[in-house]
């Protein structure tokens, strides 16, 4: 991704963490995203893809940076984000830790996640992969998305739900 893609995606990423902080002053705000470890998350893996897209010698300390600060908000937050992973603009963590999303998954804009998230590889042969998730997707705290699976626009996934299936638009799935 070129500088100017990436910078409008993290954009968009830090105005909705910012809309979520909803009527607290604009000081308040600015304290609240500056200290949000979804936004250091999301600042670090939108960073990592934009060090992919480098080439001859200046990509491999920006690599060794990138790196780094992934390891940091592995350790400080529990956030694990690879920068190959497809996540589209607007992506919003609400609480930090237990977050592990798979390198091979596709997602869509506006994408919410929750605390203790796995967004994984599962299956064999032809069925194996990562879920591909859709637009205005929500995935509450402890859900675990694995497979080579369909989840649709405008998705309310509850907690602890255990998904393996493909889900249509506009569906919510819980725990039965």
């Amino acid at each position: 991704m070129k500088a100017r893609e990436i910078w409008h995606v993290l954009k968009a990423d830090v105005l909705r963490t910012w809309d979520m902080f909803g009527d607290k002053s604009t000081f308040g705000k600015i304290i609240a995203c500056a200290v949000s470890p979804g936004i250091h998350a999301v600042a670090v893996y939108r960073w990592g893809q934009w060090t992919m897209s480098k080439t001859g010698v200046i990509r491999p300390p920006l690599r060794l940076v990138a790196l780094s600060l992934d390891c940091m908000i592995r350790i400080l937050w529990g956030i694990e984000l690879h920068p190959t992973t497809r996540i589209g603009a607007g992506f919003y963590i609400g609480h930090f830790g237990g977050i592990i999303i798979s390198p091979h998954a596709v997602i869509g804009k506006n994408f919410t996640c929750s605390q203790g998230v796995t967004i994984g590889v599962s299956g064999q042969g032809g069925k194996r992969g990562a879920p591909t998730i859709g637009d205005d997707v929500y995935v509450a705290p402890g859900a675990k998305l694995f497979g080579k699976i369909h989840i649709g626009n405008s998705v309310k996934i509850g907690a602890n739900a255990v998904i393996h299936k493909n889900i249509q638009d506009n569906a919510i799935a819980v725990l039965d």
